[in-house]
C-alpha cells in the first residue's frame, strides 16, 4: 500500500463554481470548469524548455466544492464560513471562487469586493441590502469596511499567470466584480478572513460565458495555471519578506447602516 503524503506537507486550494442564473445561459461555465479539476496540481513537464520552476516543492491539493453553488445570497452566506474552517478535513490555504461574466473573451481576477450595493435579486428573488437596513447592528456585516482587497500580490500574480498560461489569451485584473453573487461570495470570504484576522488568500476569477467544450477546457487550463501562479507568487513573497502581519490599511472605510 502506497504511503500517503502528510497533509501538513501539502498546500490545499479550494475551488468553487456557481450554477446557472440566466435563461440565456442555462449552463454556467464556472461550474463546468471547476467540477472536473484534478485532485492535485499536475507537475510541470521537465522536458518542456519553457516550463517555469515552481517555488513550492510541496504537492498542491485541489478541493472542489462538490456541487454548483446556487445563485442565492442566503446560500452563499451560509456556505462561506464552512469553506474557511476545516473543510472536508483539510485546512484551506487558498480559495478561488469562479463565476461567469459576459460574452467578452477575456478572463479577469478581481482585486476587491464590496459590502453593499447588492440590489439585484438572486434566482429566488432575494435582495440582501434589504437585510442591512432591517437588522441594523445585528446585520452580519455591520461595521465592516465598505470594501476589502485580497492580500495576494495581484500585479505579481497576473504577471506569473500570463507567463504560465498559453500565449495570446487576454488575462486581466479587475476592480469591478459586478455587485451580484460573484462579488457577494468574494466579499463574504474576504470579510470572514478579515474578522478572524487571517491572511485574505482568496481571489475571484471571472470567466467568459462560453460553455462550449473548447472554452471549458481552456478555462480549466487557466484555473490550473492560476493555482500554480498564486502558490508561486505567495511563496516567493514569503521567502523575500518573511511572515506578514495582518493589515487593513488597503481597505475601504468602515461604514455602518443608518
Amino acid at each position: 500500500m502506497g504511503s500517503r503524503v502528510d497533509e501538513r506537507e501539502e498546500i490545499t486550494v479550494l475551488v468553487t463554481g456557481f450554477g446557472p442564473f440566466l435563461d440565456t445561459a442555462p449552463v454556467n461555465p464556472a461550474w463546468e470548469i471547476a467540477k472536473d479539476l484534478p485532485a492535485y496540481l499536475p507537475p510541470l513537464n521537465p522536458k518542456d524548455p519553457s516550463a517555469r520552476q515552481a517555488f513550492s516543492s510541496r504537492p498542491v491539493r485541489i478541493l472542489v466544492h462538490p456541487e454548483a453553488i446556487r445563485v442565492n445570497y442566503q446560500v452563499v452566506r451560509a456556505l462561506v464560513p464552512v469553506f474557511w474552517e476545516m473543510y472536508q478535513g483539510h485546512r484551506i490555504d487558498y480559495t478561488i471562487h469562479i463565476g461567469m461574466a459576459g460574452a467578452h473573451p477575456h478572463y479577469q481576477i478581481e482585486r476587491k469586493g464590496h459590502r453593499s450595493g447588492y440590489v439585484q435579486p438572486d434566482v429566488d428573488g432575494l435582495i440582501p441590502d434589504l437585510d442591512r437596513y432591517s437588522r441594523g447592528k445585528d446585520w452580519v456585516w455591520y461595521g465592516l469596511p465598505e470594501w476589502l482587497e485580497t492580500d495576494l500580490d495581484m500585479p505579481d500574480l497576473l504577471s506569473r499567470w500570463k507567463a504560465n498560461s498559453p500565449i495570446g489569451l487576454d488575462l486581466r485584473i479587475s476592480d469591478n466584480a459586478g455587485r451580484y453573487l460573484c462579488e457577494f461570495i468574494y466579499y463574504s470570504s474576504l470579510s470572514y478572513l478579515y474578522k478572524h484576522q487571517k491572511e485574505r488568500n482568496v481571489v475571484f476569477l471571472h470567466v467568459p460565458s462560453d460553455a462550449s467544450d473548447i472554452a471549458v477546457n481552456r478555462g480549466r487550463e487557466l484555473v490550473l495555471t492560476l493555482i500554480r501562479s498564486l502558490v508561486e507568487s505567495n511563496e516567493a513573497r514569503s521567502t523575500r519578506e518573511g511572515p506578514r502581519e495582518h493589515k487593513t490599511v488597503e481597505n475601504g472605510p468602515a461604514e455602518v447602516p443608518s
